[in-house]
């Protein structure tokens, strides 16, 4: 029985366990493997584990904290047999991110004393930008919020028109200007208008280049300026989004755009159509960057805010 059955709701538990339904397969065959034959976690056993933690995307960093904890557990317990070891690994990740203050959170919810609460939102194209702000006008609109998107991502004609269905899907207001526009300009038009409107939470969509880090980092720097002289200090949340089918590749661009702006949450997305969930836990552990959303399957229920303790939990329930 779940430890956690009377946190979260059964109908979001059941959408979580079937997301990450492909990395816990990958992640236990691969498992059983590094343990058959064995009756004791032995040294032969934390190679093996620690091979099926790296290629589950967990990262490097990441994978040897686990390992360290698991060694002094075995060492602590003197023996330790192989059937244990997924409750100790459970335990042990849990314990690892539980050394922060980050993936708390079970509701979607923004902070009261900051009205518009602007978020900007960057990322590398195709990693479901558009889509998880749509998904996010969705839940904050569904709890009564009053929601104004903002096309920034001028770069590309197909970034404004994809906002635009979510936009109408949604049924949000947007602001945009035609292809090519200052991004700053944009999202200044769409602070003033969310103002005029007595708007809830601003979200501004923003280019996804990073081949010239430079220039992004002054884009985004510009975009942020200007944003403060219609409202002050903002934005009030940088958030990244990754693709998590990626694995590795999602670790690298985080240390890309978290050198090229302030990032203060991130949202890793496509975790069901692939075996690299574990990168949501390296991530979570190794950028210290609250991981607030995860994207588990395309239905527009289906972005969920991120609950580290709920996530183990899926993950390792077999």
């Amino acid at each position: 029985m779940s430890l956690f059955k009377n946190i979260f709701s059964s109908k979001k538990k059941e959408s979580l366990d079937k997301g990450l339904e492909k990395s816990k397969t990958s992640f236990f065959s691969k498992l059983s493997k590094a343990v058959a034959g064995k009756s004791k976690v032995d040294d032969d056993v934390l190679d093996n584990l620690e091979e099926v933690l790296v290629s589950s995307d967990v990262g490097v960093t990441t994978t040897l904290k686990i390992i360290d904890r698991i060694e002094a557990r075995v060492s602590a317990d003197k023996y330790m047999g192989t059937e244990e070891l997924n409750a100790i690994l459970r335990e042990e990740i849990s314990g690892l991110l539980s050394e922060t203050n980050l993936g708390n959170q079970t509701e979607f919810s923004i902070p009261k004393d900051k009205k518009p609460y602007v978020i900007m939102v960057v990322g590398v194209n195709g990693v479901g930008k558009t889509t998880t702000i749509g998904k996010l006008a969705y839940q904050f609109k569904k709890q009564g919020l009053k929601v104004v998107l903002g096309a920034a991502d001028t770069f590309r004609a197909a970034a404004i028109d994809q906002l635009q269905v979510w936009a109408d899907r949604v049924d949000v207001p947007i602001i945009k200007q035609k292809m090519g526009s200052d991004p700053a300009s944009v999202a200044f038009d769409t602070l003033s208008s969310a103002v005029k409107q007595d708007a809830d939470v601003v979200i501004i969509d923003t280019a996804g280049r990073l081949h010239n880090k430079v220039n992004l980092m002054n884009e985004l720097t510009k975009v942020k300026r200007v944003m403060q002289k219609v409202v002050d200090q903002t934005p009030h949340d940088v958030m990244l989004v990754l693709d998590g089918s990626t694995g590795q590749n999602a670790f690298e661009q985080a240390k890309q755009f978290t050198k090229a702006t302030e990032v203060t949450s991130l949202a890793v997305t496509k975790l069901d159509g692939t075996a690299k969930g574990g990168v949501v836990i390296g991530i979570s552990d190794q950028f210290q960057i609250p991981v607030k959303y995860i994207g588990v399957g395309e239905g527009i229920e289906d972005l969920q805010v991120f609950n580290k303790y709920e996530f183990v939990d899926s993950f390792f329930n077999v």
